[in-house]
C-alpha cells in the first residue's frame, strides 16, 4: 500500500469511530467520499441508476448500523464494497436487471482533450465489458478501475482469490477478442477458454 492509500485509510476508520458515536457529519463525509466509486463499481452489475442509487443509500445504512462492529481486518474501502456488492446482489434478485440507456450513467473520470474521442471510447469499453459475465465485470471494475487487490476483491466477492484470478484471466480473453471486432477489425489472436 502507497502512503495515500494508508493515509486514506487512516481517515475512513476516524470517520467510523466517530459514526459508531452517532456523527452524522461524519457519515455525510464518508457517503460523499464513497458516492462515485460505489456507482461506478454498481454499474458493472445493473446499468438501472434507481437500483444503483438504492443499493448505495442500503450499503450506507449498514456502514451506519454496523460502523461500531468494524474489526479493521482490511481496509475501510475494501469492507464498504463488500457491503456494496452484496446489496447489489441482493438488489439484482429483488428488481432484476433491465437496462438503460448508457446516457443515464454519470461518469466522473476526467475527459481526454477530445470530448469526442473520450466518449467514443467509454462507450467501445463499455460494450466490451457488457459481454463479460456479472461477475467478471465486477472483478475487472475493483482490479483495474477502483484499484483493489486481488486479495481485497476475493474479501469483498467473498470468494477465494483463485476464483477472482479466473474470474480477471477469462475476462480479458474475452475482451481481447470481443474489442477488435467491435472496433471493426478481426482479432489479432484468438484464445479459445470453456
Amino acid at each position: 500500500m502507497n502512503e495515500a492509500t494508508i493515509d486514506a485509510d487512516a481517515t475512513d476508520r476516524m470517520l467510523l469511530q466517530r459514526m459508531s458515536t452517532g456523527d452524522r457529519v461524519a457519515l455525510s463525509t464518508l457517503y460523499h467520499s464513497y458516492h462515485g466509486r460505489l456507482c461506478r463499481f454498481l454499474s458493472r452489475l445493473t446499468r438501472r441508476t434507481d437500483v444503483i442509487e438504492e443499493v448505495v443509500n442500503d450499503c450506507f445504512w449498514i456502514v451506519w448500523q454496523k460502523s461500531g462492529e468494524f474489526r479493521g481486518d482490511s481496509r475501510v474501502s475494501t469492507w464498504i464494497m463488500g457491503i456494496a456488492y452484496r446489496c447489489g446482489l441482493k438488489a439484482l434478485r429483488q428488481h432484476g436487471d433491465e437496462p438503460v440507456e448508457d446516457d443515464a450513467l454519470s461518469d466522473d473520470r476526467a475527459p481526454s482533450s477530445d470530448p469526442d474521442e473520450d466518449r467514443e471510447l467509454r462507450d467501445w469499453l463499455s460494450k466490451g465489458l457488457d459481454r463479460l459475465s456479472a461477475d467478471q465485470r465486477v472483478v475487472v471494475e475493483l482490479v483495474y478501475g477502483v484499484g483493489h487487490s486481488l486479495d481485497d476483491v476475493a474479501a469483498i466477492m467473498q470468494c477465494p482469490v483463485g476464483t477472482v484470478k479466473a474470474r480477471l484471466f477469462h475476462a480479458r480473453v474475452k475482451l481481447r477478442n470481443v474489442l477488435p471486432t467491435l472496433a471493426g477489425e478481426s482479432p489479432v489472436m484468438k484464445e479459445s477458454v470453456s
